[in-house]
């Protein structure tokens, strides 16, 4: 039966290599690699060859010496036999006091053996010395070296061949040890050593009587101390240090290939140490699935998918970058998840209002059943233009006088207030203008429940009235417009409804939806009829929250008092806040010190929900229309705070694009069901307006749609600005310039801002832009067709079908509908697609190919391949 060589080498212990090595030596040929198949009669072969090589020569038992102190040889050591071409220290080494009868031809060199005194032999006590198995060597002619039985033998020097002669060396050969010998005795009868005392502790001289060490136990490497008097071998007293090197580390090469693994693996074991790592690997293991923020550095991308930042620069590289990167070059959604896909990780990504909802997501889970709420009072804000009288008819509603205590008569704070109308609270909040409010839905923070459009009867609408309307649309609360100053003489009203329809704001009277109520802030008229509106107002929207929860709300205002430190007027939403409650509020966070009403300056001890009150007690003064939340602690609050920080500086530091524009409004918009692009229009007359207004209307299409939330007359301002910032929208300027102040804010919020003196460059770009919304259209072009003449099965591949195209041209990286006795069995796509054993892009009409199907294995004969390719073809408007 035929054996491997590698299979008899491990059934023999020894390496595949040095098997072939003597296989070619027993003379068997063409044994070239270990994969080699030998028959019966070769290994039998073999294994007599290798027992030749390895059988030890027999030898006589020595007789025992003479002399009254005989020292008793023990059992020979079991050791492995040496192979003939190897010769080892041992073979060379006898026992004291025993003379090796099968070493005849030995030539001792020449020196005077060392005689001990009786006096100091008869205080030693006889030892034993282990006997050691000698080598067989070939016979010689020289006659024996007979000594005198009353000396002790001196031991036998260490000697060592040159690994050429040991290489040389042939069983049946000539001695190459005796020719060695003879030129030893030369160099030492030319150089003879001078004979001195060891000192002690540093060794004995050979032949003298030493206590033998204990044995050691296993696995211990005895510890050697240098010392240029201890004992060498005489081979080696005559090279020099680096040769005595070169030699051991040869010797030790040579005796792998006759020492056993086992024995081999031993002597590794025993005397080799445990190498100590200098170096400590700081680096991550590599990640398949990670979680990460966008925008981030390169670094923070490194250490998210555990890669060297290195790796990562050098992909960055090959993207074809207009900069070289850095490790804190911070990198957008898009590079993030290119990167991610060349790497092979899986990516979580969050953006920052990801990583706010996670924050606020643990303070919104808890039970707020239909059962655990109550109703609550009605917010309401006042809009509109300045000097409509907002301020006063809310003073005419609180029986105070705010308006008297601002500067100029104009109101520059926000203030919210809180009244009993019947038993029923109402909430106020006056705003200064559109600014706050902006920046409060740009957070997120719809505070108010209905909206109270203040608009003088001599004036009517205005360019504020106007940007007013767009907030609270906006924000999809409920309008009320208050027509203020209704006892002035003269007054159009007519005039006004007209405005207001212009603004889509239809008034009841004209049939539509918006309640209209008129007042006057000087005389009173119309206030009760105002309230018993919002009242009314309340109650079709049934607003309730559960006061028994921690607070939650938003941040009105907040400013700094000397003395009381950070005072913030704080609306709760939900629950009920009390004193000594840990807050955070945005990036600011402590503990409830005091709260005072914001109508009276009151202490209070707690605020339900829709109260606003004056609280003391936070680190920072928080922004205006930051949320604010109860937590269980102040580590907790201030752990949050810390986590917005980090959020608000590193978006900050990114300078990355966040707003929709012409160019990323598929990416923003695409996922939408009904993609809406908002824009705020200013041109330098009226016209303008109404012009684009009406070329807007041509580009309507059920799958895209354009919302102009504002078209004005002027220049663009921050007012512009700020309203498309919270709405994600793009600014359109015909013939105008944004100012510097406008410029400036729109670079540092991301707001496009785009010009046109040419109206059709406007209805073009937005044509453009709607388009790309649009989904493509697939359309179906045939190639060709092909029938099934043959299936052929193939193991692990799967069914082969060969055919032959009888129409057209199959094409590689086209899809196959498969066609069974006129039926449409399914559609898929081409696997592999060979034409005569080779890979083919296209077989053409009358050729035979063999074609393998993505997924689908039951061809039968017969079968029509349909091949077409799908295309996308982009959609227009019209």
């Amino acid at each position: 039966m035929a054996v491997r060589i590698y299979t008899l080498a491990k059934e023999l212990k020894i390496d595949s290599k040095e098997l072939v090595d003597l296989c070619t030596r027993a003379g068997i040929h063409d044994k070239g690699s270990a994969l080699a198949s030998m028959s019966d009669e070769e290994v039998a072969k073999l294994r007599e060859f290798i027992a030749s090589r390895s059988r030890p020569a027999e030898r006589p038992s020595p007789p025992a010496p003479s002399g009254s102190h005989v020292v008793t040889p023990v059992a020979p050591v079991k050791s492995l036999p040496a192979a003939p071409g190897m010769l080892k220290r041992e073979d060379y080494i006898a026992p004291a006091g025993v003379v090796s009868r099968s070493v005849p031809e030995m030539v001792r060199p020449v020196a005077k053996p060392t005689v001990v005194p009786k006096a100091r032999v008869d205080t030693i006590k006889p030892v034993s010395r282990p006997a050691f198995k000698l080598a067989p060597l070939p016979p010689s002619t020289r006659p024996p070296v007979v000594r005198s039985s009353q000396e002790p033998a001196p031991q036998k020097p260490d000697m060592k061949l040159p690994l050429d002669a040991i290489r040389s060396a042939k069983a049946g050969g000539t001695k190459p040890l005796a020719d060695h010998m003879r030129k030893q005795e030369q160099r030492i009868a030319e150089n003879p050593r001078p004979k001195t005392s060891m000192p002690s502790g540093r060794g004995v001289r050979p032949g003298s009587m030493a206590p033998v060490p204990p044995p050691m136990e296993p696995g211990v490497r005895p510890r050697r101390t240098p010392s240029k008097s201890s004992p060498t071998p005489v081979a080696d007293s005559l090279l020099g240090g680096r040769e005595v090197r070169q030699m051991a580390r040869k010797r030790s090469g040579e005796s792998r290939g006759i020492l056993g693994d086992d024995e081999e693996g031993s002597r590794r074991r025993r005397f080799s140490r445990p190498r100590k790592s200098t170096t400590a690997s700081t680096a991550a293991p590599r990640k398949t699935h990670a979680s990460i923020q966008v925008p981030c550095t390169v670094r923070a991308f490194s250490e998210a998918i555990g890669l060297p930042a290195s790796e990562v620069l050098k992909k960055m590289l090959g993207f074809g970058l207009q900069f070289i990167p850095s490790m804190a070059t911070f990198i957008d959604r898009d590079t993030v998840e290119l990167l991610a896909a060349e790497m092979g990780v899986q990516l979580n990504i969050k953006t920052a209002e990801d990583l706010e909802k996670e924050l606020l997501s643990g303070f919104d889970a808890v039970d707020e059943g239909p059962e655990l709420r109550s109703s609550r009072a009605p917010v309401v804000t006042f809009l509109g233009h300045v000097d409509h009288g907002k301020t006063s008819l809310l003073d005419r509603i609180l029986g105070i006088d705010v308006a008297a205590r601002e500067r100029g008569g104009i109101t520059q704070h926000m203030r919210a207030y809180t009244i009993d109308r019947n038993g029923r609270p109402i909430t106020f909040v006056d705003t200064p203008g559109h600014e706050a409010f902006t920046q409060m839905r740009a957070r997120g923070a719809n505070v108010t429940d209905c909206a109270v459009l203040v608009v003088a009867a001599d004036d009517g609408i205005m360019p504020q009235t106007e940007e007013a309307i767009s907030h609270a649309k906006a924000a999809g609360v409920p309008i009320v417009v208050c027509l203020n100053k209704i006892d002035l003489p003269g007054l159009d009203v007519q005039r006004i409804y007209q405005q207001l329809t212009a603004n889509e704001l239809l008034p009841t009277e004209w049939g539509g939806e918006v309640e209209v109520v008129k007042t006057s802030a000087l005389t009173g008229e119309g206030v009760d009829l105002l309230l018993d509106t919002l009242l009314t107002i309340a109650e079709l929207h049934d607003l309730r929250a559960n006061p028994d929860r921690f607070a939650a709300g938003v941040c009105l205002d907040a400013s700094i008092h000397e003395g009381r430190g950070v005072v913030a007027c704080l609306l709760v939403q939900k629950g009920t806040l009390r004193v000594g409650d840990a807050i955070v509020c945005g990036e600011a966070s402590g503990h409830v010190k005091s709260m005072l009403e914001t109508s009276k300056n009151r202490r209070v001890q707690e605020a339900i929900p829709s109260v606003p009150v004056f609280v003391t007690g936070l680190d920072i003064a928080p922004g205006a229309g930051d949320r604010f939340q109860v937590v269980d602690d102040i580590a907790k609050a201030r752990e949050v705070a810390v986590k917005r920080n980090a959020i608000r500086r590193q978006m900050h530091l990114s300078n990355a694009p966040v707003h929709v524009t012409f160019e990323n409004l598929l990416d923003r918009l695409g996922t939408q069901k009904t993609p809406t692009l908002n824009l705020i229009l200013r041109a330098d007359v009226r016209g303008s307006i109404e012009a684009i207004l009406k070329e807007l209307t041509k580009l309507d299409h059920p799958e895209v749609k354009i919302k102009v939330l504002q078209s004005t007359v002027g220049g663009i301002t921050e007012a512009d600005v700020q309203l498309a910032d919270a709405s994600d929208a793009v600014i359109v300027g015909f013939n105008v310039v944004p100012d510097e102040n406008a410029r400036v804010l729109a670079d540092n919020r991301g707001v496009q801002v785009r010009r046109y003196d040419i109206i059709y460059q406007v209805t073009d770009d937005l044509k453009k832009a709607l388009e790309g919304m649009l989904k493509p259209e697939r359309r179906e072009s045939d190639l060709g067709r092909a029938m099934v003449q043959r299936t052929y099965a193939i193991s692990r591949v799967g069914v082969i079908a060969g055919c032959r195209v009888i129409a057209g041209v199959i094409a590689r990286n086209a899809r196959i509908r498969v066609i069974r006795e006129s039926h449409i069995i399914g559609e898929y796509g081409i696997e592999s697609l060979k034409r005569e054993k080779d890979d083919s892009r296209e077989v053409r009409d009358g050729l035979e190919c063999g074609i393998k199907l993505n997924g689908f294995n039951d061809i039968k004969e017969g079968d029509i391949l349909e091949c077409y390719r799908v295309e996308e073809v982009a959609r227009t408007l019209s």
